[in-house]
């Protein structure tokens, strides 16, 4: 399973990619049918969930039937736990909607949903983060997962998302971490996909963040909490749903 898993991953584009994962949710769905781990995003409970990754496979970290990973169930529990997300009336901008997310999300009633992104085909709306075709003070929440590390300027998708929220509105924007860095790596130099992956993890990032990713936010103009939710959640359901041991999980607002 792994092998394959990494030869998907590796080989296939990702849009097509999305399209071929629909029809095998629904066989691993019931493979692994069981009840030593849950995802709270499906509400499935299974034997164990799959292995996922790019040049490192992560082993149980993917739903079979929702194909959430670590972030996207910490995410959830998050937006549940945490905010007004799923019952406030909001305006929402989803970059690079994530496939387990995007359909839940357009069918809850209280949110006026847009989907956006350069490639994916679950977007209504292509575009680039660095420039995005919005007036000022247009959405109460953008989520933005993971995209930051594939954007040659970081700074500049930062302020074009604060530019899009509304006053007191916020952002989630998770982002590949390595909490030994206390600045994130990144070299302009290293340009091939091959070394890319060797020094970031994958062939199509720009840079590892660090501990210094909350201040290049808050350089941006973003108001930064001071919690992290998963410094809150307890030990049996961080293994009972599989969350990532090292994460910044908060919302970031706009003043």
């Amino acid at each position: 399973m792994k092998k394959v898993i990494a030869l998907l991953l590796n080989v296939i584009p990702r849009p097509w990619l999305i399209r071929i994962s629909r029809p095998l949710m629904k066989v691993t769905s019931v493979l692994y049918y069981g009840n030593k781990v849950e995802c709270p995003v499906c509400n499935g409970r299974f034997s164990r969930f799959l292995p996922y990754g790019y040049n490192v496979i992560r082993e149980g970290v993917l739903c079979p039937r929702c194909f959430s990973l670590e972030r996207h169930r910490l995410l959830w529990l998050f937006l549940k736990n945490k905010t007004r997300f799923f019952t406030d009336p909001l305006k929402v901008l989803h970059i690079a909607p994530e496939q387990c997310f995007y359909k839940r999300f357009r069918k809850m009633g209280n949110l006026d949903y847009t989907t956006a992104d350069l490639e994916s085909p679950l977007a209504d709306i292509k575009l680039d983060v660095q420039q995005m075709p919005f007036e000022n003070n247009t959405f109460d929440t953008v989520i933005c997962n993971h995209v930051l590390e594939h954007v040659p300027d970081d700074r500049k998708a930062m302020r074009e998302i604060l530019r899009v929220l509304k006053p007191g509105g916020f952002g989630i924007m998770q982002v590949p971490m390595d909490m030994s860095l206390e600045k994130t790596y990144e070299d302009p130099g290293i340009v091939l996909p091959q070394d890319r992956g060797k020094h970031f993890r994958q062939k199509d990032h720009y840079r590892l963040y660090g501990h210094d990713y909350l201040e290049r936010l808050k350089e941006c103009g973003f108001i930064i909490p001071e919690d992290n939710y998963l410094d809150q959640i307890d030990e049996g359901t961080m293994r009972r749903f599989r969350l990532p041991g090292e994460e910044y999980m908060m919302a970031f607002f706009k003043k």
